[in-house]
């Protein structure tokens, strides 16, 4: 009787460790998305091998804004993810001159950026549906003002940064 007790307790406990796997598996592929910028385009706001976690439902039921950060598939190169801010939103022209962003012909204000932005570009109109992206430390972001394709269509929007987390590297 001992015997099928414990053996019971085991096969009790393989049940919940495989439920908990399975469940971290779904939230991971469905509901969270974990990244790493390869490249300083969005420091000091996120830098080179901090971990990001973005929650890809975020845009289920309402439409990026903007200044979120969101992770996204890149216009020219698909197979590649980017992390960028939102910065145009649909409809709207975007211009950028002597490194002020303009939207709408209004001055943009932002206290994210690494430094001063150098160097005029566009105007750019936003089309329906789509979004005009930004790197924070923009002297050396590759982002929509260099890009063929200039706009992020929403569907191609993977998920909004929520959390950012320093690489724990050195603890091991």
């Amino acid at each position: 009787m001992a015997k099928n007790k414990a053996l019971k307790e085991v096969l009790d406990w393989v049940v919940v460790i495989v439920i908990a796997i399975a469940l971290a598996l779904i939230i991971n592929k469905l509901v969270i998305y974990k990244v790493s910028p390869p490249t300083a385009s969005m420091e000091n706001t996120i830098m080179v091998d901090d971990k990001v976690i973005t929650y890809r439902l975020a845009y289920l039921f309402s439409k990026p804004e903007r200044g979120d950060i969101v992770v996204f598939q890149a216009p020219d190169t698909p197979e590649e993810d980017y992390i960028k801010r939102v910065i145009g939103l649909p409809g709207e022209t975007v211009e950028v001159i002597d490194g002020v962003v303009y939207i709408d012909g209004e001055p943009l204000e932002e206290d994210y950026q690494k430094e001063p932005m150098e160097g005029s570009f566009g105007p750019y109109e936003v089309p329906e549906g789509s979004y005009f992206m930004m790197g924070d430390n923009r002297n050396i972001s590759w982002d929509a003002r260099f890009w063929t394709n200039k706009f992020v269509e929403k569907d191609k929007i993977r998920g909004k940064a929520i959390l950012k987390y320093p690489d724990f590297d050195w603890l091991y």
